[in-house]
C-alpha cells in the first residue's frame, strides 16, 4: 500500500488553548492506516507558554519559532517554506483557531481524488466552515461577486459536490504536491490576510482550478469585529485611515501588488477604489473630525 504524507502547517500567536484545541481535532482525524501527517507550526513570539504547552502535549510537532512580527501570512510562509523542504505528498492549511470534524481531512482528499479522476489533478480543495454558535458560513471558498470588479468575492455556500471557486479563505486547504512545484509559497508581499486569496488567483493562473469541497469542514468564528473593522462608519476618517493602512487592514503597498497582478490593465483604478470609497464615506458622514475615537 503506498504511503501519503500530508503536511499541515499552521502559525499561531498568544492564543494556547486555541491552538491545543485545534492541534487536538487534527490529531482526532480519521484517517486511513496508509496517511501519514506531520505538522509544521510556527510560534510567533507567543509569551503565553504555546510553544511549552504543544511540545508537552504533542512533542511530534515540529515548532518553528517566530519573532512576532510575521502575522498570518509570514507565520504560514515560514511554515510552508519547512513543509516545501520534505516534499510531501499534500500540504494541508490550517487555522489554529479551526476545529475540522473529525472526518474534515479524510473528505479533502476524497475530493481531490475525484477531481482529479476527472481530469482535474491541478487543483486545491478548500473547506468552509461554519460559525460554532450560530452555524452561518464564515470562511472558505470565494467567487467574484460582480462582473466589473475583479477583485471583489463573496463567500460560496456549501453544497452536496464540490463546487468551483475562483480563490479562498486560508483556514482550510489542501495543496497537492504537483500545485504546490508549480506555484510555490506564499508571497512575501503579503503580511496578513491578503496572501490566501492571492495564492487561490496564482494557483488559477498556471493552469489549475480551486474546488470547495461539500459540506462544512468544522467551525470557526469571524476574526474580525465590527468596530475593530477599517471600513466601520462610525468611527472618524483618521481612524478608518489608520485601519486600513495597518497589517490587518488593507496596506496601500501590498494591495498595489495584489491589483497589478490581479486586477488587469485597469489595476489602478481597482487599487485606488477602497480608498476613495473610504474618503467619501467619511465625508458623507460627517466623520471628518480630527478627533480619534477610543
Amino acid at each position: 500500500m503506498e504511503r501519503k504524507t500530508i503536511a499541515a502547517i499552521a502559525t499561531c500567536h498568544n492564543r494556547k488553548d486555541k491552538t491545543l484545541a485545534s492541534l487536538d481535532a487534527l490529531f482526532k482525524q480519521k484517517l486511513s492506516d496508509d496517511v501519514q501527517l506531520d505538522v509544521y507550526l510556527v510560534d510567533d513570539g507567543s509569551t503565553d507558554g504555546t510553544t511549552e504547552a504543544v511540545l508537552q502535549t504533542y512533542p511530534q510537532v515540529k515548532m518553528i519559532p517566530g519573532d512576532g512580527s510575521l502575522f498570518w501570512n509570514g507565520g504560514m510562509r515560514v511554515a510552508f517554506g519547512e513543509a516545501l523542504k520534505a516534499d510531501p505528498d499534500y500540504y494541508l492549511w490550517f487555522n489554529d483557531d479551526t476545529d475540522l470534524y473529525p472526518n474534515a481531512v479524510a473528505k479533502l482528499l476524497s475530493t481531490y481524488e475525484s477531481l482529479s479522476d476527472r481530469g482535474e489533478s491541478e487543483s486545491i480543495v478548500v473547506g468552509a466552515t461554519c460559525d460554532p454558535e450560530t452555524g452561518k458560513l464564515t470562511y472558505g471558498g470565494m467567487v467574484q461577486s460582480t462582473w466589473w470588479h475583479p477583485l471583489k468575492f463573496q463567500l460560496l455556500q456549501p453544497s452536496q459536490d464540490p463546487q468551483p471557486c475562483h480563490t479562498m479563505n486560508g483556514n482550510c486547504v489542501l495543496i497537492p504536491q504537483k500545485v504546490a512545484r508549480l506555484v510555490g509559497n506564499l508571497d512575501p508581499n503579503f503580511i496578513h490576510s491578503t496572501g490566501d486569496l492571492d495564492y487561490g488567483l496564482r494557483v488559477r493562473q498556471v493552469g489549475g482550478s480551486v474546488w470547495l469541497v461539500p459540506d462544512y469542514i468544522g467551525t470557526c468564528a469571524t476574526h474580525a469585529k465590527q468596530e475593530d473593522y477599517w471600513e466601520n462608519p462610525d468611527l472618524t476618517w483618521r481612524d478608518r485611515f489608520k485601519k486600513a493602512t495597518q497589517a490587518k487592514g488593507l496596506p496601500p503597498r501590498e494591495w498595489k501588488v495584489f491589483a497589478q497582478r490581479h486586477a488587469g490593465p485597469f489595476w489602478l483604478f481597482y487599487w485606488g477604489l477602497p480608498y476613495i470609497r473610504l474618503l467619501f464615506g467619511a465625508i458623507r458622514g460627517g466623520k471628518m473630525g480630527s478627533q480619534i475615537n477610543t
